[in-house]
């Protein structure tokens, strides 16, 4: 299941390579160990992606990217996990992770009245940063190993199914055939 679900969404290295605007990066982005699926590649593009989803930082995909070449996994799954966090999700998230930081550094929720604006962020986040950053770390921790625990674990439950009917079927046929 993991595995051909994952080829359906990931575009392949040879489709890739019609894109254009990616020669720039030069031709390291093409090579095949980032857009291989396997289960260490999938696992761990789930723990970068989501690791780096948590942190309130501009440029996610570029972190994500980096960190996908230097673990050597799954650049495009790495890359769109990070898209969890989009302008939806991310109030939730977010509070969800200062919600965390102010539990573990044993401080009180502020009522956080945010607005989109240098001035609250300049005069806002002074109030709550320690938390936040604490709680996007944990939470950045905790959810990126629980996908990488979750797809190694689907992983190889689905490989285990395969080798359990592979070998329910030799069976059968070796009862069948008469030789």
């Amino acid at each position: 299941m993991p595995k051909n679900f994952l080829k359906l969404i990931v575009p392949s290295p040879a489709r890739i390579q019609k894109v254009k605007a990616l020669r720039i990066l030069g031709d390291w982005v093409y090579a095949s160990n980032l857009w291989h699926i396997n289960r260490y590649s999938a696992s761990m593009a789930f723990f970068v992606g989501l690791f780096v989803a948590f942190m309130p930082i501009p440029g996610q995909t570029i972190v994500a990217a980096a960190m996908a070449v230097l673990l050597g996994c799954n650049l495009p799954l790495s890359v769109g996990l990070v898209f969890i966090t989009n302008p939806i999700t991310m109030a939730p998230i977010f509070f969800l992770a200062y919600s965390v930081g102010a539990m573990i550094v044993d401080v009180p929720l502020q009522d956080i009245a945010f607005e989109v604006s240098f001035h609250w962020l300049a005069n806002g986040l002074v109030v709550i940063w320690k938390p936040f950053l604490l709680g996007c770390l944990i939470c950045g921790l905790f959810f990126g190993c629980l996908g990488y625990f979750i797809i190694n674990q689907l992983w190889r439950w689905q490989v285990a199914r395969h080798w359990r009917e592979r070998k329910k079927l030799r069976a059968s046929r070796a009862l069948s055939d008469p030789d």
